[in-house]
């Protein structure tokens, strides 16, 4: 099985030893990352609809981005972005074996590079996939990716032999994936939390959720439907009635606050 993730607004900078492997997309990074750069301070917080701060800062980023990033630049994107998916992904305390087999397995979906493996190589960035980033192919980073990231996940998953597409993504970034152009059997976990006998997704713990499934299918090298229903992380279940064959749902009580 092939799975794909979100990244994350959030990075983690703090040097690690791995040398990360070089993006698919490299080039296409690049590019984005040259057309951003020109972009005001007014026009990146108009565009990202964030602070002050935060667009100056990603301004900055830009301005420094390398077409050939010296080592204290660059960090595995896995151990990169720090939000709620990674939180639940814990790259860092998989073994290699696992992180081997996430790097051929698992792909991370983003707005600037396009398609991440666990250990290529980022420089500090932040581009939202729904961006409505201007460029010659359009007037959205959707347009930009067209039909590119799909025809390179077909191309990946007819190279491992398989037909199923495991969705732990966000709707902004698996959207990337055009769906006529993608050949795969795409399912797309669903996790609830159940709080006076009704079950809800709460975003923040369906993040984690989406990060722990990913680190699943890896740890337990999951080929199967059977095998994506067996997740347990966090005390969530498989719950049959509410689930479909490409849409299984996972339930657990909503967290007592209280609890350590």
């Amino acid at each position: 099985m092939l799975t794909v993730i979100s990244p994350a607004k959030s990075l983690d900078w703090a040097p690690v030893e791995i040398v990360g492997t070089q993006p698919a997309f490299q080039d296409d990074a690049i590019r984005l990352a040259k057309t951003s750069r020109n972009l005001t301070l007014g026009a990146l917080k108009t565009l990202m609809s964030i602070s002050d701060d935060l667009a100056r800062l990603n301004h900055d980023r830009f301005k420094a981005f390398q077409d050939a990033p010296s080592a204290d630049r660059i960090k595995p994107a896995a151990l990169a972005f720090n939000g709620d998916t990674y939180q639940g992904l814990e790259a860092k305390t998989l073994s290699d074996d696992d992180m081997a087999y996430g790097q051929d397995h698992l792909r991370i979906l983003s707005g600037l590079y396009g398609l991440l493996r666990p250990l290529d190589a980022i420089q500090p960035y932040r581009l939202e996939m729904g961006s409505r980033l201007k460029t010659r192919r359009g007037k959205s980073l959707y347009d930009y990716w067209g039909t590119t990231i799909s025809k390179a996940l077909n191309t990946l998953a007819g190279a491992m032999g398989t037909d199923t597409l495991v969705n732990c993504a966000s709707q902004e970034y698996f959207g990337a994936a055009d769906t006529k152009a993608l050949k795969l059997n795409v399912i797309t976990p669903v996790f609830m939390e159940v709080k006076d006998d009704r079950p809800r997704i709460v975003s923040f713990f369906a993040k984690r959720a989406r990060g722990a499934m990913a680190r699943h299918i890896i740890e337990h090298r999951v080929t199967t439907h059977q095998g994506v229903n067996e997740f347990t992380s966090g005390g969530y279940v498989f719950d049959p009635d509410l689930s479909t064959e490409n849409r299984p749902v996972f339930l657990r009580d909503y967290p007592d606050p209280k609890a350590g």
